[in-house]
């Protein structure tokens, strides 16, 4: 049985109940129908918590999905779970991977700017003053390619990047 017949969530039943009724009217093979429960059961188990059922299901997802677009929203989520689980270097793989096939993902670029941020003040608590401003730098680059894309977003980082004098 799909993870989407056992999910007791109100809104994700609701989800699963349109994605369903999607999947039949709209013309896709069959691969793609099974690419997107796969991916629709990983978003399920990912909100849930359940990161190594959801990362099977994404794997699974990524080796039946061809839209290089549809595919960058698989291998995003799976950056995702590596940054919850605090494995940065495979969530920022991820993300870069994700945005090979999509560059129009700021939240990819955010969390990208998120990690390179949280590396600097590691650095900065470890006395690596030069190591710190590295990673600030490339924090800031990717809040401002997040920004370029959604520019009402991303406040918090708006004013970071005014405050310390990154922002052009």
């Amino acid at each position: 049985m799909s993870r989407s017949g056992i999910n007791g969530n109100f809104i994700d039943k609701t989800f699963s109940i349109v994605a369903n009724i999607l999947l039949r009217i709209i013309p896709t093979t069959s691969g793609e129908k099974e690419a997107f429960t796969y991916y629709r059961d990983g978003m399920s188990a990912q909100s849930e918590g359940n990161y190594a059922e959801a990362l099977q299901n994404y794997y699974e997802a990524m080796r039946l999905e061809i839209d290089p677009y549809d595919r960058s929203y698989i291998l995003y989520n799976i950056g995702l779970i590596h940054t919850s689980n605090g494995e940065h270097t495979k969530a920022l793989e991820y993300y870069f991977r994700a945005l090979e096939r999509n560059p129009f993902l700021p939240q990819a670029f955010n969390n990208m700017a998120v990690i390179c941020h949280y590396r600097g003040e590691q650095a900065v608590q470890q006395g690596y003053s030069e190591i710190a401003e590295a990673w600030f730098d490339q924090a800031a680059e990717y809040w401002k390619q997040a920004i370029a894309l959604t520019p009402g977003n991303y406040i918090e980082a708006q004013n970071w990047l005014k405050i310390t004098r990154r922002f052009e």
